[in-house]
């Protein structure tokens, strides 16, 4: 028995009405190294019950970011969300409700979306910013395609610092789109040369800020330099509330920014539904993948909201779309904008401040096992032996320690080093943390 009620002569009806051989035809573009080559280890067939008990036993294995002491970042983040925000989003209005499609009857989902994108500006420092994207990987990928419409050409520097997943899934829509990624090294302690890289082929430069391994700098030269030949800045944030500490990217000259907003409101979730960010340049908007909410004003002269551009291939412009992500993560995008109107301007600040003087006092604890100079909540530690056997041993003794920088870097000579993310819900941990690590 199959969960699914279709019948080989079903299959061969559909196939031939689309006009493939086979189904196996159907994955041809999926490489066959992430093809399965035999049926999963699963039973053909239970009983819901026998499943959900199944299921429950498989996630009694995890252990939890909140049942101890928890120092995992590299890309998501355990913060706190008050209660006052799931309570809200759980509301039958918002939960229910899916992206409208009569957009100006919708006018309480486009005016929180209005209210997130003016958020998401003011965090980045950026002109305009778009009603969310899936995640902060997609976004970043979707910002090199943007890139490469704007300056019309087909290459982009990419800093070896850059999260490996981001720039996997950029490297997934250039197989596909047809342009090229230049990688760099990693390179743990900073200090990349990227502006010697750029020529009149390239689109963009890619940058995270802070960086993998937790490194901050400055990326205005670089801007300069991006500019000078023609192409354009994308910085990449994988932890937002950074941006409540630090200089915006765009008072540094960035063009595009893409980032996660999972930090905000929203849960870890053992990796999704994540919220990605998206911002740029009022000249470029046009370029922008998505759909941007406005503000005007109706025939009475009431305020009201529209959805000002729908750019998605879903809408009017189909095979011109800028995009085909067919959605925002709006449910996300709603606990983001709820948790940050309850911090204000003055909360955020705090938060962040919380944040990075727990992760200084951890980094003094440790010394000069430390190999980061300036960061926010994370930071590289370099260790005697193997960061991931250390991270296991830590484990049995209830310590999420950190992530291997070899689990992102399989093979780069990078296995003595360990991710460590401070926030305000680990600051209590730290001397646990540091005597246990010793």
């Amino acid at each position: 028995m199959r969960y699914l009620p279709i019948t080989g002569a079903d299959r061969g009806e559909m196939l031939r009405a689309i006009g493939a051989p086979s189904v196996e035809s159907l994955f041809s573009d999926v490489p066959d190294g992430a093809l399965l080559t035999e049926p999963m280890d699963l039973p053909l067939h239970a009983s819901e019950f026998e499943v959900e008990q199944r299921l429950s036993r498989l996630a009694a294995q995890n252990r939890a970011a909140g049942a101890g002491p928890f120092f995992c970042g590299a890309g998501s983040y355990r913060h706190h969300v008050p209660a006052s925000v799931d309570y809200l989003i759980q509301r039958g209005e918002f939960l229910t409700s899916y992206t409208p499609y009569q957009p100006e009857i919708a006018q309480g989902t486009l005016q929180y979306l209005f209210e997130f994108q003016t958020q998401v500006c003011l965090l980045t420092g950026m002109e305009v910013a778009n009603a969310s994207m899936y995640d902060g990987a997609t976004a970043a990928a979707e910002a090199v395609t943007m890139a490469n419409r704007v300056t019309r050409r087909s290459k982009a520097v990419v800093s070896g610092n850059l999260h490996p997943h981001y720039r996997d899934t950029a490297a997934t829509q250039a197989r596909f789109q047809g342009f090229r990624l230049e990688v760099g090294p990693p390179a743990p302690v900073g200090g990349e040369d990227l502006a010697s890289r750029i020529d009149s082929e390239t689109s963009c430069v890619v940058v995270q800020y802070p960086d993998l391994f937790g490194n901050i700098e400055d990326v205005s030269e670089l801007a300069e330099a991006a500019h000078t030949k023609g192409a354009l800045l994308v910085v990449v944030v994988t932890e937002v509330v950074a941006l409540g500490a630090l200089k915006p990217p765009g008072a540094m000259g960035a063009d595009i920014v893409a980032a996660e907003g999972q930090s905000i409101g929203n849960a870890m979730n053992f990796g999704g539904p994540h919220l990605g960010l998206f911002a740029a340049r009022t000249r470029h908007m046009r370029q922008m993948p998505g759909r941007l909410c406005g503000e005007t004003v109706d025939a009475e002269g009431r305020r009201g909201y529209v959805l000002t551009l729908a750019t998605r291939e879903q809408h009017i412009r189909r095979e011109r779309a800028t995009s085909n992500i067919c959605t925002n993560s709006g449910l996300c995008a709603l606990a983001f904008t709820i948790h940050l109107t309850l911090l204000g301007e003055t909360g955020l600040k705090r938060l962040a401040a919380l944040n990075h003087a727990a992760t200084v006092r951890l980094a003094d604890r440790l010394g000069a096992r430390v190999i980061t100079t300036a960061f926010f909540n994370e930071f590289t530690v370099r260790l005697d032996g193997d960061a991931a056997a250390a991270v296991e041993q830590l484990a049995t003794d209830g310590i999420l320690a950190g992530v291997p920088v070899s689990r992102l870097h399989p093979g780069a000579g990078l296995d003595d080093l360990l991710l460590v993310a401070v926030t305000e819900t680990s600051a209590n941990d730290i001397d646990a943390f540091s005597e246990a690590l010793s």
